[in-house]
């Protein structure tokens, strides 16, 4: 589409909403140079208290916090707007050009970012079955910034997108073919705007195109996901239908044998959704041993614990599997790239996920990865035929830049 009609032709600034079930996270960026302008979190939606922190970057000002109920998202995002008004960046300002939402599920629909529309919004309100945490708290976050913004383009940029290039093969499950048709059953995959990003800052470290550079990129967070990229576009990724498939999480299992799920349910009398609260909240390293932060999982670990030490091996194990099978799925790996918090965090995981890779020709120098840093870098070994870097994820900067180059092409 061509330059919007609700702000000037020239207009540079996108304000990226994260809206969660009961916050809202936001970014207003300059893409003339992708310098961020303000940032914020708007928490506990819905509670009593809820908390605002608002960061005028563009200002240098201090950092603002205000506590206030805060009933539902539309009056969270009026908030937002009277803070940011506050700076002289309000949604009225005529250098805004956009605002880009971040969408969990987009199905196999949308392969890129969208231009919300009716049709649009109804398609991502039909996807809430595949994703009743997230879709419902994304529509709200559109539906309250259309309102405020009628004129704007509200732009949606969808986590799945990136791994709409999956093959059929990769992409389908193994389960009857109409069964999985009628109710959209297949692997989605997900974090694709970090998988995205990543791996083209990779191919850059490289000094290599993107197209000429094969990664796997492990994005480790509380939620954790790989992915296979072959030349800039997704062949393979770890979660699935949901974000429940794949890597060792926070509080999810990843993957795990489906007939659990009856056994529980025959054996234990669980009902379906708490086994679905077992395996999405109860799980993953908090249901190995009572932590889901490896800071305080390596603290334990260095005590002697015995749990934090099986629950550190049993996610290391599945990240080492998947490193395997991608480099199998991939034929030639030129990179792996750790990203966000675990990721470019936590030299032990880095170190301990890639040992004994030597015969895939994957080598960690110790001293280059124990060294932190908030840029991308190489932290291979000179000798290792494939390069291990660690690039610090960049998501709201992703929304934005899609975001711009499609309201002003």
């Amino acid at each position: 589409m061509t330059a919007n009609a609700g702000a000037s032709a020239d207009a540079t600034h996108v304000l990226v909403l994260n809206s969660g079930s009961s916050s809202v996270k936001y970014q207003l960026l300059d893409m003339a140079d992708s310098a961020r302008l303000a940032t914020g979190l708007v928490e506990r939606i819905g509670e009593e208290t809820s908390r605002l922190t608002h960061s005028p970057l563009a200002t240098g000002g201090a950092k603002r916090e205000r506590e206030r109920p805060i009933a539902d998202h539309d009056e969270a995002l009026r908030a937002v707007t009277e803070e940011l008004a506050a700076d002289g960046l309000g949604l009225d300002s005529p250098e805004l050009a956009a605002i880009g939402h971040r969408v969990v599920h987009g199905g196999q629909r949308f392969s890129g970012p969208t231009v919300i529309d009716r049709d649009v919004l109804a398609e991502i309100e039909r996807l809430i079955p595949v994703a009743p945490l997230h879709n419902p708290a994304n529509i709200s976050g559109i539906r309250t910034a259309m309102g405020l913004r009628p004129d704007l383009p509200q732009v949606a940029v969808f986590d799945t997108a990136f791994h709409t290039t999956m093959p059929e093969h990769a992409a389908r499950y193994a389960i009857d073919v109409e069964t999985a048709d009628a109710h959209r059953i297949r692997r989605y995959g997900f974090h694709g705007t970090s998988h995205a990003y990543v791996s083209r800052e990779t191919a850059k470290l490289l000094g290599k195109d993107v197209a000429d550079v094969n990664v796997i990129v492990l994005h480790l967070g509380n939620g954790a996901s790989a992915s296979a990229v072959e030349g800039g576009r997704c062949v393979d990724t770890s979660m699935g239908l949901t974000p429940l498939e794949g890597l060792v999480m926070g509080t999810r299992s990843g993957d795990i044998d489906p007939a659990v799920t009856f056994h529980l349910r025959r054996v234990a009398g669980m009902s379906v959704d708490e086994v679905d609260e077992l395996l999405n909240k109860k799980s993953g390293l908090i249901g190995l041993c009572g932590d889901n932060d490896m800071r305080e999982i390596g603290r334990r670990m260095g005590e002697g614990d015995r749990a934090a030490q099986l629950a550190f091996e049993i996610y290391v194990h599945r990240l080492r599997k998947y490193v395997g099978a991608y480099t199998a799925v991939l034929g030639r790996v030129d990179a792996v790239a750790f990203t966000a918090g675990v990721g470019e965090n936590s030299a032990a995981v880095r170190e301990a996920s890639l040992r004994g890779l030597g015969v895939l020709g994957i080598e960690v120098d110790a001293v280059r990865n124990s060294v932190r840093g908030s840029s991308a870098r190489l932290i291979s070994a000179d000798t290792s035929r494939v390069a291990v870097a660690v690039v610090p994820t960049d998501e709201e900067l992703e929304i934005a830049t899609q975001t711009y180059a499609l309201v002003s092409a």
